[in-house]
Protein backbone atom coordinates (compact mmCIF):
# COMPACT_ATOMS: atom_id res chain seq x y z
CA UNK A 1 0.00 0.00 0.00
CA UNK A 2 3.13 2.52 -0.24
CA UNK A 3 2.32 3.19 -3.46
CA UNK A 4 -1.19 4.42 -2.90
CA UNK A 5 -0.20 6.80 0.17
CA UNK A 6 2.35 8.21 -2.08
CA UNK A 7 -0.10 8.62 -4.75
CA UNK A 8 -2.16 10.31 -2.00
CA UNK A 9 0.51 12.06 -0.78
CA UNK A 10 0.62 13.63 -4.37
CA UNK A 11 -2.89 14.56 -4.42
CA UNK A 12 -2.39 16.88 -1.58
CA UNK A 13 0.00 18.69 -3.02
CA UNK A 14 -2.61 19.71 -5.77
CA UNK A 15 -3.49 22.96 -3.94
CA UNK A 16 0.24 24.53 -5.43
CA UNK A 17 -0.26 23.74 -8.64
CA UNK A 18 -4.00 23.83 -9.56
CA UNK A 19 -5.31 26.28 -11.59
CA UNK A 20 -7.95 28.54 -9.48
CA UNK A 21 -11.20 27.80 -11.03
CA UNK A 22 -13.40 31.00 -10.71
CA UNK A 23 -16.82 29.35 -9.94
CA UNK A 24 -16.74 25.38 -9.28
CA UNK A 25 -19.68 23.63 -11.14
CA UNK A 26 -18.25 20.16 -8.81
CA UNK A 27 -17.16 21.19 -5.34
CA UNK A 28 -13.63 21.08 -4.35
CA UNK A 29 -14.87 18.42 -1.48
CA UNK A 30 -16.79 15.75 -3.88
CA UNK A 31 -13.22 15.98 -6.73
CA UNK A 32 -10.99 15.69 -3.53
CA UNK A 33 -13.46 12.65 -2.21
CA UNK A 34 -13.48 10.63 -5.74
CA UNK A 35 -10.11 11.51 -6.63
CA UNK A 36 -9.14 10.20 -2.83
CA UNK A 37 -10.67 7.17 -3.23
CA UNK A 38 -9.56 6.19 -6.21
CA UNK A 39 -5.78 6.87 -5.82
CA UNK A 40 -5.96 4.78 -2.56
CA UNK A 41 -7.70 1.94 -4.14
CA UNK A 42 -5.90 -1.45 -4.52
CA UNK A 43 -7.32 -2.47 -7.78
CA UNK A 44 -6.58 1.07 -9.40
CA UNK A 45 -2.84 0.61 -7.76
CA UNK A 46 -2.45 -2.41 -9.39
CA UNK A 47 -3.89 -1.42 -12.74
CA UNK A 48 -1.62 1.95 -12.30
CA UNK A 49 1.72 -0.26 -11.89
CA UNK A 50 0.14 -2.74 -14.76
CA UNK A 51 0.83 -0.17 -17.14
CA UNK A 52 4.03 0.49 -16.17
CA UNK A 53 5.10 -2.77 -16.07
CA UNK A 54 3.44 -3.25 -19.68
CA UNK A 55 5.15 -0.11 -21.30
CA UNK A 56 7.31 -2.19 -23.86
CA UNK A 57 4.31 -4.18 -24.89
CA UNK A 58 2.64 -1.14 -25.47
CA UNK A 59 5.76 0.59 -27.53
CA UNK A 60 5.28 -2.52 -29.80
CA UNK A 61 1.82 -2.12 -29.82
CA UNK A 62 2.35 1.63 -31.19
CA UNK A 63 5.31 0.67 -33.90
CA UNK A 64 2.96 -2.09 -35.12
CA UNK A 65 -0.05 0.38 -35.48
CA UNK A 66 2.49 2.82 -37.24
CA UNK A 67 3.52 0.41 -39.84
CA UNK A 68 -0.34 0.04 -41.14
CA UNK A 69 -0.93 2.90 -43.58
CA UNK A 70 -4.33 5.28 -42.50
CA UNK A 71 -3.72 7.66 -45.29
CA UNK A 72 -6.80 10.65 -45.65
CA UNK A 73 -9.80 8.58 -46.27
CA UNK A 74 -8.28 5.89 -46.62
CA UNK A 75 -7.91 4.32 -42.90
CA UNK A 76 -9.73 0.87 -43.61
CA UNK A 77 -6.83 -1.34 -42.91
CA UNK A 78 -5.58 0.11 -39.66
CA UNK A 79 -9.43 0.65 -38.57
CA UNK A 80 -9.45 -3.54 -39.28
CA UNK A 81 -6.33 -3.80 -36.80
CA UNK A 82 -8.12 -1.83 -33.98
CA UNK A 83 -11.44 -3.58 -34.03
CA UNK A 84 -9.56 -6.76 -33.59
CA UNK A 85 -7.60 -5.25 -30.82
CA UNK A 86 -10.36 -4.05 -29.16
CA UNK A 87 -12.06 -7.18 -29.31
CA UNK A 88 -9.07 -9.12 -27.84
CA UNK A 89 -9.71 -6.74 -25.47
CA UNK A 90 -12.93 -7.01 -23.94
CA UNK A 91 -14.64 -4.80 -25.73
CA UNK A 92 -16.85 -7.66 -27.78
CA UNK A 93 -19.10 -5.59 -29.36
CA UNK A 94 -16.85 -2.64 -31.01
CA UNK A 95 -17.88 -2.59 -34.15
CA UNK A 96 -16.77 0.27 -37.37
CA UNK A 97 -19.29 3.12 -37.69
CA UNK A 98 -20.33 3.96 -41.67
CA UNK A 99 -17.89 7.11 -41.09
CA UNK A 100 -15.16 3.91 -40.34
CA UNK A 101 -14.68 5.45 -36.66
CA UNK A 102 -13.60 1.79 -33.91
CA UNK A 103 -16.36 2.18 -31.23
CA UNK A 104 -16.72 -0.07 -28.44
CA UNK A 105 -18.61 0.34 -25.48
CA UNK A 106 -17.27 -0.80 -21.95
CA UNK A 107 -20.64 -0.71 -19.99
CA UNK A 108 -21.01 0.81 -16.20
CA UNK A 109 -22.77 -0.55 -13.33
CA UNK A 110 -25.27 2.39 -13.38
CA UNK A 111 -27.54 3.40 -15.85
CA UNK A 112 -25.38 4.22 -18.36
CA UNK A 113 -25.02 7.76 -17.91
CA UNK A 114 -22.62 9.88 -17.68
CA UNK A 115 -21.41 8.28 -20.44
CA UNK A 116 -17.58 9.36 -21.59
CA UNK A 117 -15.64 8.76 -25.13
CA UNK A 118 -11.98 8.26 -24.04
CA UNK A 119 -10.35 8.58 -28.22
CA UNK A 120 -7.82 8.49 -30.42
CA UNK A 121 -7.33 9.30 -33.96
CA UNK A 122 -6.38 6.49 -36.81
CA UNK A 123 -5.36 8.81 -39.85
CA UNK A 124 -2.44 10.12 -40.62
CA UNK A 125 -1.39 13.08 -42.99
CA UNK A 126 0.49 11.18 -45.03
CA UNK A 127 -0.31 10.10 -48.94
CA UNK A 128 -0.98 6.68 -49.80
CA UNK A 129 2.15 4.90 -50.96
CA UNK A 130 4.45 6.89 -48.31
CA UNK A 131 7.04 4.24 -46.64
CA UNK A 132 5.46 3.78 -43.10
CA UNK A 133 8.22 1.21 -42.20
CA UNK A 134 9.98 1.98 -38.27
CA UNK A 135 13.52 2.37 -38.12
CA UNK A 136 15.38 2.78 -35.13
CA UNK A 137 18.36 4.22 -33.32
CA UNK A 138 19.55 4.85 -30.25
CA UNK A 139 15.88 4.24 -28.77
CA UNK A 140 14.45 6.37 -30.83
CA UNK A 141 11.63 5.47 -33.59
CA UNK A 142 11.04 6.58 -36.55
CA UNK A 143 7.96 6.83 -38.99
CA UNK A 144 5.60 8.80 -40.40
CA UNK A 145 2.81 9.38 -37.87
CA UNK A 146 4.84 7.20 -35.14
CA UNK A 147 3.61 9.69 -32.46
CA UNK A 148 0.46 11.56 -33.98
CA UNK A 149 -1.54 8.96 -33.43
CA UNK A 150 0.39 5.91 -33.18
CA UNK A 151 0.75 6.63 -30.00
CA UNK A 152 -2.91 8.06 -28.72
CA UNK A 153 -4.09 4.11 -30.10
CA UNK A 154 -1.49 2.58 -28.17
CA UNK A 155 -2.29 4.26 -25.29
CA UNK A 156 -6.30 3.57 -25.47
CA UNK A 157 -5.17 0.27 -26.08
CA UNK A 158 -2.94 0.28 -22.69
CA UNK A 159 -5.93 1.70 -20.72
CA UNK A 160 -8.44 -0.83 -21.88
CA UNK A 161 -6.27 -3.34 -21.01
CA UNK A 162 -5.72 -2.52 -17.30
CA UNK A 163 -9.49 -1.66 -16.72
CA UNK A 164 -10.24 -5.05 -17.65
CA UNK A 165 -7.09 -6.98 -16.44
CA UNK A 166 -8.47 -5.47 -12.65
CA UNK A 167 -11.76 -5.63 -13.05
CA UNK A 168 -12.27 -1.99 -12.81
CA UNK A 169 -15.92 -1.09 -13.42
CA UNK A 170 -17.12 2.31 -13.60
CA UNK A 171 -20.02 4.04 -12.68
CA UNK A 172 -21.32 5.52 -16.05
CA UNK A 173 -20.71 4.12 -19.43
CA UNK A 174 -17.03 4.56 -21.29
CA UNK A 175 -16.82 4.61 -24.79
CA UNK A 176 -13.44 3.77 -26.58
CA UNK A 177 -13.20 5.23 -29.91
CA UNK A 178 -10.60 5.58 -32.87
CA UNK A 179 -11.77 8.07 -35.55
CA UNK A 180 -10.53 8.92 -38.46
CA UNK A 181 -10.69 12.24 -40.73
CA UNK A 182 -8.80 13.90 -37.92
CA UNK A 183 -6.24 14.97 -39.93
CA UNK A 184 -5.62 16.97 -42.87
CA UNK A 185 -8.94 17.15 -45.06
CA UNK A 186 -10.44 14.90 -42.95
CA UNK A 187 -12.52 18.13 -41.94
CA UNK A 188 -13.37 16.51 -38.40
CA UNK A 189 -15.65 13.98 -40.66
CA UNK A 190 -14.96 10.97 -37.69
CA UNK A 191 -16.03 13.37 -34.81
CA UNK A 192 -18.89 14.70 -36.59
CA UNK A 193 -20.34 11.80 -37.13
CA UNK A 194 -19.93 10.29 -33.88
CA UNK A 195 -21.50 12.92 -31.98
CA UNK A 196 -24.69 13.27 -34.56
CA UNK A 197 -25.27 9.26 -34.25
CA UNK A 198 -24.61 9.60 -30.39
CA UNK A 199 -26.57 12.10 -28.67
CA UNK A 200 -26.64 10.95 -25.35
CA UNK A 201 -22.46 11.44 -25.01
CA UNK A 202 -21.59 13.68 -21.77
CA UNK A 203 -17.73 14.23 -22.11
CA UNK A 204 -14.97 13.95 -24.07
CA UNK A 205 -11.65 13.31 -24.16
CA UNK A 206 -9.06 12.49 -27.06
CA UNK A 207 -5.11 11.00 -26.56
CA UNK A 208 -3.27 13.36 -28.93
CA UNK A 209 0.20 14.12 -28.45
CA UNK A 210 3.36 13.32 -25.75
CA UNK A 211 4.02 14.68 -22.63
CA UNK A 212 1.19 14.51 -19.72
CA UNK A 213 1.74 18.32 -18.32
CA UNK A 214 0.05 19.72 -21.91
CA UNK A 215 -3.45 19.80 -21.38
CA UNK A 216 -5.95 20.95 -24.62
CA UNK A 217 -9.04 22.93 -22.88
CA UNK A 218 -9.51 25.32 -26.04
CA UNK A 219 -10.09 24.17 -29.38
CA UNK A 220 -8.10 26.35 -31.80
CA UNK A 221 -10.78 26.73 -35.10
CA UNK A 222 -9.47 26.53 -38.41
CA UNK A 223 -11.32 27.58 -41.78
CA UNK A 224 -9.43 26.16 -45.10
CA UNK A 225 -10.22 27.30 -48.42
CA UNK A 226 -8.88 26.12 -52.06
CA UNK A 227 -8.61 29.09 -54.33
CA UNK A 228 -8.50 28.54 -57.75
CA UNK A 229 -7.75 31.30 -60.77
CA UNK A 230 -9.02 31.26 -64.22
CA UNK A 231 -7.98 32.76 -67.30
CA UNK A 232 -7.91 32.53 -71.27
CA UNK A 233 -4.47 30.92 -71.25
CA UNK A 234 -2.40 31.38 -74.07
CA UNK A 235 0.97 31.04 -75.99
CA UNK A 236 3.87 33.27 -73.74
CA UNK A 237 4.79 35.28 -77.03
CA UNK A 238 2.38 35.18 -79.65
CA UNK A 239 -0.69 35.81 -76.71
CA UNK A 240 1.13 38.05 -74.49
CA UNK A 241 -0.99 40.75 -72.65
CA UNK A 242 -3.54 37.78 -71.53
CA UNK A 243 -3.76 38.00 -67.85
CA UNK A 244 -2.14 35.05 -66.17
CA UNK A 245 -4.02 33.01 -63.71
CA UNK A 246 -0.37 32.16 -62.21
CA UNK A 247 0.62 36.17 -61.35
CA UNK A 248 -2.55 36.60 -59.70
CA UNK A 249 -1.82 34.12 -57.84
CA UNK A 250 1.30 35.07 -57.19
CA UNK A 251 0.35 38.70 -56.45
CA UNK A 252 -2.38 36.99 -54.30
CA UNK A 253 0.37 35.24 -51.96
CA UNK A 254 2.77 37.96 -51.58
CA UNK A 255 -0.18 40.12 -50.15
CA UNK A 256 -1.42 37.23 -47.78
CA UNK A 257 2.27 37.07 -46.50
CA UNK A 258 1.97 40.53 -45.42
CA UNK A 259 -0.74 39.78 -43.33
CA UNK A 260 -0.14 41.02 -39.64
CA UNK A 261 -2.19 38.86 -36.70
CA UNK A 262 -2.46 39.08 -33.28
CA UNK A 263 -0.07 36.86 -31.32
CA UNK A 264 -3.20 36.97 -28.40
CA UNK A 265 -5.65 34.88 -29.24
CA UNK A 266 -2.95 32.89 -31.15
CA UNK A 267 -4.09 33.68 -34.85
CA UNK A 268 -2.08 31.94 -37.74
CA UNK A 269 -2.52 31.64 -41.56
CA UNK A 270 -0.32 29.72 -44.60
CA UNK A 271 -0.68 29.04 -48.25
CA UNK A 272 -0.04 25.53 -47.90
CA UNK A 273 -0.15 24.30 -51.11
CA UNK A 274 0.27 25.92 -54.99
CA UNK A 275 -0.50 24.50 -57.96
CA UNK A 276 -1.21 25.24 -61.97
CA UNK A 277 -0.17 25.89 -65.00
CA UNK A 278 0.81 23.56 -68.30
CA UNK A 279 4.49 24.77 -70.00
CA UNK A 280 6.85 26.83 -69.51
CA UNK A 281 5.84 28.91 -72.16
CA UNK A 282 2.43 29.10 -72.04
CA UNK A 283 0.58 31.48 -69.48
CA UNK A 284 -1.43 30.06 -66.93
CA UNK A 285 -5.00 29.28 -67.73
CA UNK A 286 -5.24 28.28 -64.31
CA UNK A 287 -3.43 28.22 -60.70
CA UNK A 288 -5.07 26.77 -57.30
CA UNK A 289 -3.54 27.04 -53.89
CA UNK A 290 -5.03 25.65 -50.48
CA UNK A 291 -5.18 28.29 -47.27
CA UNK A 292 -4.81 27.40 -43.77
CA UNK A 293 -6.12 30.13 -41.28
CA UNK A 294 -6.32 28.69 -37.73
CA UNK A 295 -6.96 31.16 -34.19
CA UNK A 296 -8.19 30.56 -30.68
CA UNK A 297 -10.39 33.13 -31.31
CA UNK A 298 -13.64 32.64 -33.32
CA UNK A 299 -13.89 36.41 -33.71
CA UNK A 300 -10.42 36.76 -34.80
CA UNK A 301 -10.42 33.49 -37.43
CA UNK A 302 -13.77 35.87 -39.18
CA UNK A 303 -11.70 39.08 -38.97
CA UNK A 304 -8.60 37.55 -40.62
CA UNK A 305 -10.75 35.07 -43.62
CA UNK A 306 -12.68 38.52 -44.63
CA UNK A 307 -8.81 40.18 -44.99
CA UNK A 308 -7.18 37.26 -46.61
CA UNK A 309 -10.18 36.67 -49.01
CA UNK A 310 -10.18 40.26 -49.35
CA UNK A 311 -6.79 40.52 -50.90
CA UNK A 312 -7.24 37.12 -53.08
CA UNK A 313 -9.94 39.44 -54.92
CA UNK A 314 -8.17 42.76 -55.30
CA UNK A 315 -4.99 40.23 -56.40
CA UNK A 316 -7.35 39.39 -59.46
CA UNK A 317 -8.48 42.60 -59.76
CA UNK A 318 -5.00 43.87 -60.16
CA UNK A 319 -3.88 41.30 -62.98
CA UNK A 320 -6.66 42.48 -64.74
CA UNK A 321 -6.25 45.78 -64.72
CA UNK A 322 -2.61 45.16 -65.87
CA UNK A 323 -3.73 43.66 -68.75
CA UNK A 324 -6.62 45.84 -69.53
CA UNK A 325 -9.13 42.97 -69.15
CA UNK A 326 -11.69 41.29 -66.96
CA UNK A 327 -10.89 37.46 -68.24
CA UNK A 328 -9.55 36.52 -65.11
CA UNK A 329 -11.52 35.28 -62.15
CA UNK A 330 -11.18 33.74 -59.07
CA UNK A 331 -13.30 30.90 -57.36
CA UNK A 332 -13.10 30.41 -53.66
CA UNK A 333 -14.37 26.92 -51.89
CA UNK A 334 -14.40 26.23 -48.20
CA UNK A 335 -12.82 22.82 -47.70
CA UNK A 336 -12.23 23.14 -43.95
CA UNK A 337 -14.15 23.91 -41.30
CA UNK A 338 -12.80 23.36 -37.89
CA UNK A 339 -15.47 25.16 -34.60
CA UNK A 340 -13.30 27.29 -31.95
CA UNK A 341 -14.18 26.10 -28.07
CA UNK A 342 -13.22 26.43 -25.09
CA UNK A 343 -13.99 24.43 -21.61
CA UNK A 344 -13.32 26.93 -18.72
CA UNK A 345 -10.91 25.75 -16.20
CA UNK A 346 -13.22 24.90 -13.39
CA UNK A 347 -14.77 21.93 -15.21
CA UNK A 348 -14.90 18.88 -13.68
CA UNK A 349 -13.30 17.35 -16.86
CA UNK A 350 -10.17 19.83 -16.76
CA UNK A 351 -10.25 19.75 -13.12
CA UNK A 352 -9.61 15.64 -12.70
CA UNK A 353 -7.39 15.74 -15.73
CA UNK A 354 -5.15 18.14 -13.99
CA UNK A 355 -5.71 16.70 -10.49
CA UNK A 356 -4.86 13.08 -12.45
CA UNK A 357 -1.37 14.59 -13.94
CA UNK A 358 -0.52 16.01 -10.52
CA UNK A 359 -0.88 12.73 -8.86
CA UNK A 360 1.71 11.16 -11.10
CA UNK A 361 4.23 14.10 -11.42
CA UNK A 362 3.79 16.59 -8.62
CA UNK A 363 7.07 18.59 -9.39
CA UNK A 364 5.01 19.55 -12.63
CA UNK A 365 2.78 22.45 -13.10
CA UNK A 366 -0.14 21.61 -16.02
CA UNK A 367 0.27 23.88 -19.09
CA UNK A 368 -3.19 24.54 -20.43
CA UNK A 369 -3.46 25.17 -24.20
CA UNK A 370 -4.81 25.41 -27.30
CA UNK A 371 -4.81 22.87 -30.62
CA UNK A 372 -7.13 22.10 -33.00
CA UNK A 373 -7.85 18.29 -32.46
CA UNK A 374 -11.00 16.23 -32.12
CA UNK A 375 -11.87 18.19 -29.05
CA UNK A 376 -13.39 20.60 -31.04
CA UNK A 377 -16.10 19.50 -32.32
CA UNK A 378 -17.35 18.39 -29.24
CA UNK A 379 -16.50 22.01 -27.63
CA UNK A 380 -18.37 23.64 -30.00
CA UNK A 381 -21.04 21.94 -29.01
CA UNK A 382 -21.02 23.12 -25.42
CA UNK A 383 -19.74 19.10 -24.39
CA UNK A 384 -16.66 19.05 -21.65
CA UNK A 385 -13.88 18.08 -23.81
CA UNK A 386 -10.07 17.76 -23.34
CA UNK A 387 -6.72 16.37 -25.31
CA UNK A 388 -4.65 14.71 -23.77
CA UNK A 389 -0.72 13.19 -23.98
CA UNK A 390 -0.11 9.47 -24.54
CA UNK A 391 2.97 10.07 -22.63
CA UNK A 392 6.67 9.43 -24.27
CA UNK A 393 8.60 12.25 -26.04
CA UNK A 394 8.34 13.29 -30.32
CA UNK A 395 8.52 15.43 -32.90
CA UNK A 396 8.95 16.29 -36.37
CA UNK A 397 5.28 16.04 -36.35
CA UNK A 398 3.39 15.59 -40.01
CA UNK A 399 6.72 15.01 -41.57
CA UNK A 400 8.56 11.59 -42.61
CA UNK A 401 11.48 11.67 -39.77
CA UNK A 402 8.51 12.04 -37.45
CA UNK A 403 10.43 10.39 -34.18
CA UNK A 404 9.36 8.97 -30.53
CA UNK A 405 11.29 8.03 -27.79
CA UNK A 406 9.31 6.23 -25.03
CA UNK A 407 10.92 7.49 -22.01
CA UNK A 408 8.39 7.87 -18.60
CA UNK A 409 5.53 6.67 -21.79
CA UNK A 410 3.30 5.15 -19.41
CA UNK A 411 2.68 8.35 -17.60
CA UNK A 412 0.13 8.56 -20.61
CA UNK A 413 -2.33 5.61 -19.69
CA UNK A 414 -1.93 6.03 -16.30
CA UNK A 415 -3.37 9.88 -16.65
CA UNK A 416 -5.93 8.47 -18.53
CA UNK A 417 -6.86 5.71 -16.04
CA UNK A 418 -6.93 8.11 -13.30
CA UNK A 419 -9.23 11.29 -15.38
CA UNK A 420 -11.49 8.22 -16.83
CA UNK A 421 -12.02 6.64 -13.31
CA UNK A 422 -12.88 10.18 -11.70
CA UNK A 423 -15.04 11.33 -13.97
CA UNK A 424 -16.99 8.06 -14.82
CA UNK A 425 -16.78 6.76 -11.16
CA UNK A 426 -15.23 3.73 -9.85
CA UNK A 427 -17.74 1.08 -8.36
CA UNK A 428 -18.10 0.92 -5.02
CA UNK A 429 -15.69 3.65 -4.38
CA UNK A 430 -16.48 6.98 -6.05
CA UNK A 431 -19.17 8.54 -7.92
CA UNK A 432 -19.35 10.35 -11.04
CA UNK A 433 -17.82 13.56 -11.30
CA UNK A 434 -18.84 14.22 -14.89
CA UNK A 435 -22.83 15.68 -15.26
CA UNK A 436 -25.21 14.50 -17.27
CA UNK A 437 -25.52 17.12 -20.01
CA UNK A 438 -29.16 18.36 -20.43
CA UNK A 439 -30.63 18.43 -23.71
Amino acid sequence: MRRGAALAMSFLLLGAFMAKPAKAQVSSAALEAASQAILGNPKVIKALDDIKADDANAFAEQKRIAEIPAPPFKESVRGSYVLQRFRELGLKDAAIDAEGNVIGLRKGSGPGRPKLVISAHQDTVFPEGTDVSVKEKDGVAFAPGIGDDARGLAALMSLLKAMNANGLATAGDVMFVATVGEEELGNLRGVKALFRDHTDIDGFISIDGMGIARVVNQGTGSHRYEIIFSGPGGHSFQEFGLPSAIHAMGRAIAKISDLETPAEPKTTFTVGTVRGGTSVNAIAAEARMAVDMRSDSTEELLKLEARLLGLVKQAVAEENARWKTDKLTVEIKLIGDRPAGIVALDSPIVQATQRSVVALTPTQRVKFAGSSTDSNLAMSLGIPAVTIGGGGEGGNWHSRSEWYRPVEAWLGPQSALLTVLTLSGLDGASKPTLAVRQK
